[in-house]
């Protein structure tokens, strides 16, 4: 057992070690704007996380490669240990409290933009820089971020790069891959600074937002989110950031090699174009009568729905006031999520789509001789009913434990908040948590009961890890690492 155990630490100790030096990367942020009141707790805290990092990496150095268990294990450690980290910045630095800054941390580590913040623009530079770093880094992978600067070889590293919800190859190797996966994020996010200050946001909110658009995050450095601009050119420059982070790395890749038939021909985009085409329709006319005309109807309805869709959480307009079947149009939205291998959340495109293609499959078996061949085409793949029913079962576990964790969050939150919300606003905002979107009916703030942040807090740490690594830690933690 003690052999595991220092192998899911020496990982550990690799990742904290990473934070570390992430943290030192807002001591030019401090100094530009002169907040150098910061920088004592800000050292503080990057070298306690190195410290931490150091002694937990030497003295197990020579454990063994991680295998499948031990990367799941860690990933499900670490997604709780680095926010608890980064938390101890907003409790320094903002005088939050210590459930509210883990909150915060929790929130930007997996992408979700829920938030305790009811004023961003207030917080200190150094503040909102270490939010949509968070973000940025989170969208990817703090792990990923790992393996592309360690460069851990072997099977350990592909190990580690499946615990974190990844499978997809751009290169033969998984060093290459997750280098090459950086490489892309940062030229799509440079554009999308680009594009952001085009439209007309200032250098520093185009920086920030741009980092955030891209890694589905949503945290914002102005209040009242994107609705803060009330500008449609932003809005437009916008959505296909948010979109461009809910596809997957895959697809860039093959896109920036000049491939431009793969974003038409790929399962996943053409799922998205699908899905949101059926949701927008309903979304439309349900808040038709609420905004009074086409163009509004269409450009708050479309806005949301794509930030939804995608996972981002960036809002253009209260959505507390839209009707019933507007949230539950919206909830939808972000169960499904956005792609595998992409920044998104949600239970994934993909499993939409295979959920979709089993249907319809079973549909036609019932028409047909028991002894018909068919076959299901997935993208560029001819499935056999072996590997049908193998990619189904897989899928089905996935979003079954979901919807069951999505339940367990409902029956909680609406049992603490009372009254004051209905029952679909608190669908809504576990949806939101658990699907890593971050937008909200107004039931998330610093004043909701103790109760309700912390199973929030678990619906997003659940939602980015997928679940299945969060289940594998409690079955090392009750009956150790051997039996799993």
């Amino acid at each position: 057992m003690f052999s595991n155990l220092k192998t899911v630490l020496k990982d550990l100790g690799s990742i904290l070690v990473i934070l570390g030096v992430l943290m030192f990367l807002l001591l030019p942020v401090a100094y530009v704007f002169r907040e150098l009141f910061v920088i004592k707790p800000l050292v503080f805290t990057a070298i306690a996380a190195l410290a931490l990092g150091f002694s937990l990496r030497f003295p197990f150095k020579h454990a063994k490669e991680p295998e499948f268990k031990h990367a799941m294990v860690c990933a499900a450690l670490a997604w709780l240990v680095v926010p608890a980290l980064s938390s101890l910045l907003f409790i320094m630095i903002e005088d939050m409290s210590p459930l509210d800054s883990f909150f915060e941390a929790m929130s930007g580590w997996t992408g979700t933009g829920l938030t305790m913040v009811a004023h961003p623009s207030s917080l200190t530079h150094t503040a909102q820089f270490w939010r949509s770093l968070m973000q940025w880094v989170g969208g990817v992978g703090v792990i990923v971020l790992m393996l592309s600067i360690l460069a851990r070889p072997g099977t350990g590293a592909f190990a580690l790069y499946r615990a974190e919800a990844r499978e997809e190859r751009i290169k033969p190797s998984i060093i290459s891959t997750v280098r090459m996966t950086w490489w892309i994020y940062l030229i799509l996010t440079s554009f999308g600074i680009l594009l952001f200050f085009l439209a007309g946001m200032k250098p520093w909110e185009a920086v920030n937002h741009a980092m955030t658009a891209l890694g589905t995050g949503g945290f914002t450095v102005t209040d009242k989110s994107m609705a803060y601009y009330g500008n449609f050119l932003i809005e437009l420059a916008v959505i296909p950031m948010m979109i461009l982070g809910a596809i997957p790395f895959l697809v860039h890749y093959k896109a920036l090699k000049g491939n431009f038939k793969t974003l038409f021909k790929d399962v996943q985009c053409r799922a998205f174009a699908v899905t949101l085409v059926i949701l927008l329709v309903p979304l439309f006319a349900a808040n038709y009568a609420l905004y009074g005309d086409v163009l509004n109807s269409l450009r708050f309805s479309s806005f949301q729905l794509i930030s939804g869709l995608t996972c981002t959480g960036f809002q253009t307009t209260g959505v507390h006031d839209w009707s019933g079947t507007g949230i539950m149009i919206m909830c939808m939205s972000m169960i499904i999520g956005g792609g595998m291998g992409s920044t998104a959340g949600g239970v994934k495109l993909i499993r939409v789509a295979i959920a979709y293609k089993w249907i319809r499959w079973s549909l036609r078996r019932n028409f047909l001789p028991p002894h018909a061949i068919i076959s299901v085409r997935l993208g560029d793949r001819l499935l056999e009913k072996e590997e049908i029913v193998k990619i189904v079962s897989e899928s089905s576990l996935i979003i079954i434990l979901w919807l069951l964790f999505l339940f367990a969050g409902i029956c909680v939150l609406s049992s603490v908040v009372g009254s004051q919300f209905q029952l679909g606003e608190v669908m809504f905002e576990v949806a939101s948590a658990q699907g890593n979107v971050g937008l909200s009916t107004g039931i998330t703030n610093a004043g909701m009961p103790y109760i309700a942040k912390v199973m929030l807090i678990l619906n997003m740490w659940i939602g980015r890890l997928e679940i299945i690594p969060v289940l594998m830690l409690f079955r090392a933690l009750m009956k150790g690492f051997e039996p799993i």
